[in-house]
């Protein structure tokens, strides 16, 4: 399914224009799920924190059984050439992933001997600075390592999310506001979340239910720079009524303002928009 427009594919060692079809219908990913991929953004010529994604998308393979074909070092070349495609000002989402081709004598595990491999990069804007969210919560919830990959940046666990935006949206609401399995935040339907009280910032604790993203991360290392003090801690839905700001942070769109959690509302605070700001500058010197 195709999300943005102008899309360039790279399949079996070239990039090909358009959306090219790389899967087979016999092929373990498509008929078992073992498949993964990951996300980076490239916009205003700068492709922030290329090369820790495409170690990503190598670690979620692994865990899913999977066998990597392509280094991360030659990963990131070869996504280098194709946005060469792309007008320097164009935003694109850059989706590496993996799956399955053979599996075993039972057919439930892939084969380590052979793994699909390709890039898609598609024409998606943006968000604009103005953008925001609502948040509502949802009866599904994250699971836990014994139960799914939630190691791994995995197609398979996307179907739950799905529902999770699925009763958001029936309920009037952008997203949704997602317990683990002890009822505990742990993220949003579809990115990581911070809020802030008293001008200190709280991020749920990594805890093996959700993945602890890398513009996350990257947001952490920039706050903490700014002497800001950030917390990785245990938060309840309760925690997040008494916020003053609350804000998303995904690769997607980097910094999303939440402005109404059920029936709490925020207003987009000054620390939401200083980690905007700091993301973009530290963009900039990283290009």
């Amino acid at each position: 399914m195709a999300v943005g427009t102008n899309i360039k594919t790279y399949f079996q060692g070239s990039w090909h224009d358009g959306d090219v079809a790389i899967m087979r219908a016999a092929d373990h990913g498509s008929w078992l799920g073992s498949s993964v991929f990951d996300g980076a953004r490239y916009f205003d010529g700068m492709a922030p924190d290329l090369a820790p994604h495409c170690a990503r998308v190598n670690r979620s393979a692994r865990a899913l059984m999977l066998t990597p074909m392509v280094s991360t070092e030659d990963m990131v070349e070869i996504v280098a050439e194709g946005l060469k495609l792309f007008d320097k000002g164009t935003p694109v989402y850059i989706r590496p992933m993996y799956w399955g081709i053979d599996g075993d004598l039972t057919a439930i595990v892939p084969s380590s001997e052979q793994t699909g491999f390709a890039i898609c990069l598609e024409e998606i804007p943006m968000a604009p600075a103005s953008a925001t969210v609502t948040l509502t919560r949802t009866r599904f919830r994250r699971p836990v390592l014994e139960d799914a990959v939630v190691n791994a940046k995995a197609g398979c666990l996307y179907p739950n999310n799905a529902r999770m935006l699925t009763e958001a949206r029936a309920k009037g609401f952008s997203n949704a506001l997602v317990a683990d399995a002890m009822g505990n935040v742990a993220e949003t339907a579809t990115a990581n979340i911070f809020m802030v009280r008293d001008g200190e910032v709280f991020t749920p604790i990594p805890n093996g239910t959700f993945l602890a993203g890398i513009t996350r991360a990257r947001h952490i290392a920039n706050m903490t720079g700014d002497g800001m003090a950030v917390h990785e801690t245990v938060l309840t839905f309760e925690d997040f009524q008494k916020a003053d700001e609350v804000f998303m942070s995904g690769n997607m769109s980097k910094v999303t303002p939440v402005t109404a959690f059920d029936d709490t509302h925020y207003q987009v605070g000054p620390v939401t928009r200083r980690v905007r700001e700091m993301y973009w500058d530290w963009a900039a010197s990283e290009s």
